[in-house]
């Protein structure tokens, strides 16, 4: 008799340690290395419709999670695109800002390092202890959200929210419309851009954890619209410049 059993039940052990995180995080990694096993035209339609139809999107992981059982990518191709983007956009802050080479690296390295990656990873951590806490339909280790996927959301909502505020906004903060002064138009277009950008970020949230079937109450996740909208109001009656202050802030980081 051969021993069937056995075999099987190795078989399973070895099935379940290729699907446990670290293993799917060191092969995440490891593609980061082989820029020739990254699918960057795939990655490219990605961010295409995350302006035009972010749903098409979230059904792409779902897709993921019936053929490779993981929502989170296993493709880094969308996060080195977007660091790319990154870094474009913030030397094009530092030409607008007329900072100097010196001045404009250490803005890079504070952006890259400390708003995407930094910032990212707290709220990543902080929605995957949140869903998994709180918006579980039923507690269990076969239902819960992968932190890989949390990071994935955060990528896919920061990316309209950088082109619009770190690319778009730069041709209106000494030209066209000159958002970086104190006057009506300037602040009201500036402070619109902010609406859309955030705006964008909290729909692209909302619709990542909406796609998951295991989670229940994601509506609350479109709560904040409301205070933005508040913000936005007084910001406009009061004469708030957002634009305006991240520009100084930026150039306090780097004195």
């Amino acid at each position: 008799m051969l021993p069937t059993t056995n075999s099987n039940g190795a078989l399973a052990s070895r099935d379940a340690a290729r699907h446990t995180a670290g293993a799917k995080r060191y092969k995440y990694l490891r593609r980061l290395l082989h820029f020739r096993q990254m699918d960057f035209e795939f990655a490219l339609w990605q961010m295409l419709y995350l302006f035009t139809s972010p749903q098409r999107v979230y059904r792409n992981f779902q897709y993921r999670k019936q053929t490779k059982d993981q929502w989170a990518r296993d493709d880094p191709a969308f996060l080195v695109l977007l660091s790319v983007w990154l870094c474009v956009s913030t030397i094009g802050f530092g030409l607008v800002l007329e900072m100097g080479v010196v001045e404009t690296l250490k803005l890079l390295l504070w952006v890259v390092f400390v708003d995407c990656i930094g910032v990212g990873l707290l709220i990543s951590t902080i929605m995957w202890v949140v869903t998994n806490r709180y918006l579980l339909k039923q507690p269990s280790r076969n239902f819960d959200v992968e932190w890989g996927y949390a990071f994935d959301v955060h990528l896919n909502a920061f990316y309209p929210l950088l082109v619009i505020l770190h690319f778009l906004q730069l041709f209106f903060i000494n030209h066209l419309v000159v958002i970086n002064y104190d006057w009506f138009l300037g602040y009201f277009v500036g402070n619109t851009l902010w609406l859309i950008a955030i705006g964008y970020y909290l729909y692209i949230t909302f619709l990542g954890y909406n796609a998951l079937p295991f989670l229940k109450n994601t509506v609350v996740l479109l709560y904040p619209f409301a205070l933005l909208g508040l913000l936005y109001v007084l910001s406009i009656s009061l004469g708030w410049n957002f634009t305006q202050g991240l520009c100084s802030f930026y150039k306090y980081r780097v004195m």
